[in-house]
């Protein structure tokens, strides 16, 4: 069976053969400059408290983390939206083990910053078992220290797209979260964390076991 970064990797190659190569050089120089911001090291560890947060699922209910964390350990993952082929190939990845994931006693749930009509296109789309969350104008994503503005260079080749983020987010802004994934423990301590300014790379959903089986025998 191919690796989910196998998988990406693929999608690149295929990706760079078709797109336009200003486009290919902008959106990598983007990711460039990302990574030398050094914001990604800036984000959430393992070891830190989450930020709490209340956030609404595509039927429009609250779901707040404090009543996740009363059931279990809460794997978070933090994706960029329904327009970005490696999100969509990342969230294949996690239905594949959402319910290994449900069986170690976790909840698993993604966030973006799409609003719940592309929310719940993605679930379609990617048939998840999983709910996506709405992170309004990226406010968990900036406490996570997630949240970035895209360089101005960047943005014509998202519009040539049609990805106008701006609408998409309904904010008037040009913000993304660098993808991410956390596993929170039902104390409310960050166990895991992956953070990766590169979004064309993403951890593998494997890595999520050993902390996941470490945080259930800490319960037993």
């Amino acid at each position: 069976m191919m690796s989910l970064q196998a998988k990406l990797d693929a999608f690149k190659e295929t990706f760079k053969k078709q797109a336009p190569e200003a486009a290919f050089e902008a959106f990598e120089r983007s990711t460039e400059d990302l990574i030398d911001s050094g914001q990604a090291e800036k984000a959430i560890k393992a070891g830190e408290k989450a930020p709490d947060f209340t956030l609404t699922d595509p039927e429009g209910n609250d779901v707040e983390l404090k009543d996740l964390l009363s059931q279990g350990p809460v794997v978070l993952t933090f994706y960029r939206g329904v327009w970005c082929p490696y999100c969509n190939i990342e969230l294949q990845a996690l239905e594949e083990v959402a319910d290994d994931i449900r069986t170690q006693g976790a909840t698993l749930v993604a966030i973006s910053m799409q609003g719940a009509a592309d929310s719940r296109k993605s679930q379609r789309d990617n048939n998840l078992s999983f709910p996506i969350l709405t992170d309004k104008s990226g406010q968990l994503s900036k406490k996570f220290g997630l949240r970035w503005t895209l360089q101005p260079y960047v943005m014509e080749f998202f519009k040539m797209f049609g990805v106008e983020l701006p609408t998409i987010h309904g904010d008037g802004e040009w913000n993304l979260p660098m993808p991410a994934r956390y596993v929170i423990a039902p104390d409310g301590t960050v166990a895991y964390a992956e953070v990766n300014p590169d979004y064309t790379r993403r951890p593998e959903p494997a890595d999520l076991f050993p902390v996941l089986e470490q945080l259930a025998n800490k319960a037993a």
